[in-house]
């Protein structure tokens, strides 16, 4: 089987889990979101710690499904907020079990595992108040958000290889391949997804007075999301790239064959969806 081939039939049934699993249920939701979150918690451990400290690995990614579930169940049933606090207690063991390690030299690496759970656990686990309209689950509000950063990657890899292999680099100390070509390409490809989303129905803002979603968000607001949710996927992509050059890594991990780790498919969602969410806030659209 080529490249090209693989490429497709990974991606397509990628896209396909994505979409029922975001639409099907809440507890389809949240079973996609445990096993994404704690798949890149260990592809991330892999790149900068590499197999040392197994057991603090594991207990990383148990406090990040802790602190996810707790918010799923506060936005989902309306659990206290109070008890969100006890996602604070794996943390403070995998604190504690740091203290035990004989190499003091080789302390640095539980920075990593703290970093793996703030870059990743935290925007993941906060995506839970993105789908939950009093208590209501509404999975069509995110996956219009990761359509619109599939839609940049989609824009700016076909600009790119059109337009930017000979133009003037984005970040070339980075990420040598992305050009400013792709940048505007997927920009223009995330505009036109996001009117094209509203229109359909599927990314809609709350009714002032029920709450459920219903309004079809003003063209002037599709573009402001769209260049919003671009330019920080944008960032969120070469953060990830910035740790894998720094590491020596082409790839986070290969459980996607022909595309990768989920950290490479999910690095610009980390944070496109909490930027997008933030500006739809800010106007009272969510």
């Amino acid at each position: 089987m080529n490249t090209l081939t693989k490429r497709t039939i990974s991606g397509t049934l990628f896209i396909i889990i994505m979409i029922t699993c975001l639409l099907a249920s809440k507890w389809s939701f949240a079973a996609l979101m445990v096993f994404i979150m704690s798949t890149m918690i260990f592809e991330f451990c892999r790149i900068t710690i590499g197999k040392s400290h197994p057991l603090s690995q594991i207990m990383t990614i148990l406090s990040g499904v802790v602190f996810f579930l707790l918010i799923f169940f506060h936005a989902g049933w309306g659990l206290h907020v109070k008890y969100v606090a006890l996602a604070i207690i794996p943390v403070f063991i995998l604190m504690i079990h740091s203290l035990y390690v004989k190499d003091k030299s080789d302390y640095h690496t539980y920075a990593s595992m703290y970093t793996a759970l703030l870059y990743i656990a935290v925007p993941i686990s906060l995506s839970n108040l993105i789908i939950f309209t009093h208590h209501e689950y509404n999975g069509a509000l995110i996956l219009a958000f990761y359509i619109i950063v599939w839609s940049t990657d989609v824009g700016g890899y076909i600009f790119g290889c059109s337009f930017g292999k000979n133009g003037k680099k984005l970040f070339p100390s980075i990420s040598p391949k992305k050009s400013w070509a792709g940048f505007w390409g997927g920009m223009f490809m995330a505009v036109v997804c996001a009117i094209i989303l509203t229109q359909v129905g599927l990314l809609l803002a709350p009714d002032m007075v029920t709450g459920v979603p219903s309004r079809k968000l003003p063209i002037i607001h599709c573009i402001g999301l769209a260049i919003v949710m671009d330019v920080a996927g944008v960032y969120g992509d070469l953060f990830e790239s910035q740790w894998k050059r720094h590491y020596d890594v082409k790839d986070s991990g290969n459980i996607i064959p022909g595309h990768g780790g989920l950290l490479d498919r999910f690095d610009s969602s980390i944070f496109a969806l909490p930027a997008g969410a933030l500006y739809l806030s800010l106007f009272d659209l969510l």
